[in-house]
């Protein structure tokens, strides 16, 4: 049967603005386009401690596939969210399937058909998605931009003191990341924090970008800067720090709780097996003994932000003290152009095409890496500025 005329319009228009996905395949380019910051995803040390981890443990035995809720709920989850939960220094954890699945499983069941959530006009999609599917009112601010929040939450507390008594207390959610995916930005965390608390609002981040990046064992931004308790909840992803599937909501007890009973991505799924739960318990024990390579990823950042800044390629850039480093080539036909002549040089660059980045932000996005050497990020600079200039 036929794809639907309308469906097919869709591909058609994505065709015409050079915008069409594609999968893309495997390759042994030099890596400046994955999330595997700290290489833990071809860990040989973490694939085989897992492995005697679950032998030893006799794990193998109980393995019942099915909701948490069910049969799913296996002996290692709490085993790995009660170190979780100690390594982030939280009141608790509760694991999910996918980074997706904790943001839609949060902004879904969370806020309240009275509440407002108002969030950085470049949180991620998940987030985004998760924010359509809640109750809650939603709006977006600029991107980092603390008073334009702050002029809408006076707009809603305010509005408040008038229709509380009517329609119920209002809840006011603030959303943001401490490290954007597609600029490689971070807010002023400290100045978010006071501005929560000044206004009595629920402060959640997604810490995507930043487990195994930021803090002396690679604990996240938050922690590292040492806000952690003054947060309502944080979302931790594996699938790159970390460098494997999942993902951990920290928060308070009476929030793990709530969401257990009414996170919809959490309740009705299958659970995660007991080897991936394995692989992300193994992983967090090896972050806390990966000092050198998390500080060699540190290195590695402050170089190609040298670099980028000697060769005259500076003004192209996001600023970004991350491990995202995002250059702008306006123009999804000039970003794939400049991606594909840095891959035939041996670079594994990727071109973010509008409309995942609004259009006139189309870029290429750099992703630093432990395992970069020097020599390769100084290169594949060089390689840029002669293709562009």
């Amino acid at each position: 049967m036929k794809l639907p005329e309308n469906l097919n319009q869709k591909l058609e228009n994505r065709k015409l603005n050079n915008s069409l996905r594609k999968l893309p395949v495997f390759n042994n380019l030099v890596d400046f386009s994955s999330n595997d910051y700290i290489g833990f995803s071809k860990s040989e040390s973490i694939f085989k401690h897992t492995h005697a981890y679950l032998l030893e443990n006799e794990i193998f035995q109980n393995g019942a596939t099915g909701s948490r809720l069910i049969s799913g709920n296996h002996s290692l989850y709490q085993v790995a969210e009660t170190f979780i939960t100690e390594f982030h220094e939280s009141e608790s954890a509760l694991i999910f399937n996918s980074g997706y699945d904790a943001n839609v499983g949060f902004f879904s069941a969370v806020p309240q058909r009275n509440d407002v959530i108002l969030y950085d006009e470049l949180s991620h999609a998940s987030i985004r998605d998760g924010i359509t599917m809640s109750n809650a009112k939603s709006y977006k601010f600029k991107h980092n931009d603390f008073e334009d929040l702050e002029r809408l939450i006076l707009r809603f507390r305010e509005t408040n003191v008038t229709l509380s008594e009517v329609e119920g207390l209002t809840n006011i959610y603030l959303v943001t990341e401490t490290v954007f995916s597609m600029d490689g930005d971070n807010p002023n965390l400290e100045e978010l924090v006071t501005l929560t608390e000044k206004y009595n609002c629920y402060l959640i981040v997604d810490e995507a970008h930043t487990l195994g990046v930021f803090g002396d064992k690679g604990e996240g931004l938050i922690q590292y800067l040492q806000l952690h308790h003054r947060i309502f909840a944080r979302i931790m992803t594996f699938g790159k720090g970390l460098g494997c599937h999942g993902a951990v909501i920290l928060g308070n007890t009476d929030l793990k709780e709530y969401l257990v009973n009414f996170a919809r991505s959490f309740i009705y799924t299958t659970g995660l097996s007991p080897h991936s739960v394995a692989t992300i318990l193994i992983a967090y024990q090896q972050l806390e003994i990966e000092k050198e390579t998390i500080e060699k990823l540190r290195q590695n950042i402050v170089f190609f932000n040298q670099q980028k800044n000697l060769l005259g390629l500076k003004p192209m850039f996001v600023r970004s003290k991350s491990a995202i480093q995002s250059a702008i080539i306006p123009g999804n036909e000039n970003a794939k152009r400049l991606a594909q002549q840095l891959q035939d040089k041996g670079f594994d660059v990727k071109p973010i095409l509008s409309p995942t980045v609004p259009e006139g932000q189309e870029r290429l996005r750099f992703c630093i890496h432990s395992y970069n050497s020097q020599e390769e990020i100084s290169l594949v600079l060089e390689l840029l500025r002669d293709f562009v200039f």
